[in-house]
């Protein structure tokens, strides 16, 4: 084994070449290319890195995939060919309409939380500068009787 071999466990193959890395995740992104390039070793030890979870044993496929699609939908990744890539996977691995569709609704609110931070602030600055908060109230999306029904 040379020294620039990476071993993360025993199940973790040895990455060399493009077409190794793509068997040996299955989820080799062409946009690596130039940090292959760049720096073979590090792409090497990141890869492995990155695929030792999936091929530890420590979760079943199906779990595997399920994160996948909601790392690949996250709104700060958005990465469409591998949610394809890991939803057709899912479905292979049993994986239900019902269990893809929530965790697509799981992810979407990561960008939820865009709104809970920027709100807030956004009702400070405007109290600061002594600007009326709720001048159009007519505007809200959803009425303040229909808020208060779910917090019950």
């Amino acid at each position: 084994m040379s020294e620039d071999s990476i071993v993360v466990n025993s199940r973790v193959p040895a990455i060399r070449g493009p077409r190794n890395r793509k068997q040996a995740s299955g989820n080799w992104n062409p946009d690596w290319e130039p940090f292959a390039k760049l720096d073979p070793s590090w792409t090497e030890k990141v890869i492995a890195m990155a695929i030792s979870p999936a091929v530890s044993g420590a979760l079943d496929p199906k779990t595997i995939e399920l994160i996948g699609i909601a790392l690949d939908v996250s709104c700060t990744h958005m990465y469409a060919p591998g949610v394809r890539r890991h939803i057709q996977r899912a479905l292979k691995a049993g994986a239900t309409r019902e269990e893809i569709t929530a965790v697509l609704q799981l992810a979407c609110m990561q960008g939820l939380h865009s709104m809970c931070l920027g709100a807030p602030i956004l009702l400070a600055e405007l109290e600061a500068s002594g600007e009326r908060q709720g001048k159009d109230s007519s505007s809200s999306p959803q009425p303040k009787a229909t808020l208060q029904r779910k917090r019950s």
